[in-house]
């Protein structure tokens, strides 16, 4: 038990929580290749900032591409490392010995999955930015901000309506 009453568990990764980790640090290898692999071809003012129709409204010098990376790198390294802590994270529930194993599963499982999808639009906004330097796109695209949105936002929801139907079920009980 840490100080806030809850049971520090070792959890096991499942081979779906295996198969996205490493898919997730691919994926990050690849924005990273991707990016050095562009940086000596790119002109020395490139887009930086698009609206939110996805159209490019901001520019800078081309070494604010490794922005995109770095950023990506810090905030999935960062999730990785509190993803080792779930006794620490804010729960929907109280936390007990009985449903400490579900419910540190069930969270660190969501914080895997939107470490995959962060780095997923990263790797798009880089790609997609490359697209738009060498004439291939005009913008993101109308389709991106939704697509983001929702493929933050769909994670979170799921996460919380199953945590609610856990904390119902157990109420139910008694």
């Amino acid at each position: 038990m840490n100080e806030n009453g809850r049971p520090r568990i070792k959890l096991r990764l499942s081979v779906l929580d295996k198969v996205m980790e490493v898919l997730g640090w691919l994926l990050l290898i690849g924005i990273w290749v991707l990016t050095l692999d562009s940086y000596p071809n790119l002109p020395d003012t490139i887009p930086i900032h698009f609206n939110a129709a996805g159209k490019p409204d901001g520019f800078g010098s081309k070494w604010n591409i490794l922005t995109l990376p770095v950023i990506a790198s810090v905030l999935f390294i960062g999730m990785s490392i509190l993803n080792k802590y779930p006794h620490v994270f804010n729960y929907p529930e109280s936390i007990t010995e009985e449903y400490a194993l579900k419910s540190y599963t069930m969270a660190t499982r969501l914080i895997r999955v939107l470490k995959l999808v962060l780095v997923i639009i990263f790797g798009m906004i880089v790609y997609s930015t490359l697209q738009n330097i060498n004439g291939k796109a005009d913008g993101l695209g109308p389709w991106f901000m939704p697509l983001t949105l929702g493929m933050i936002f769909i994670p979170i929801v799921y996460y919380l309506i199953k945590a609610m139907r856990k904390e119902t079920t157990k109420n139910a009980s008694f």
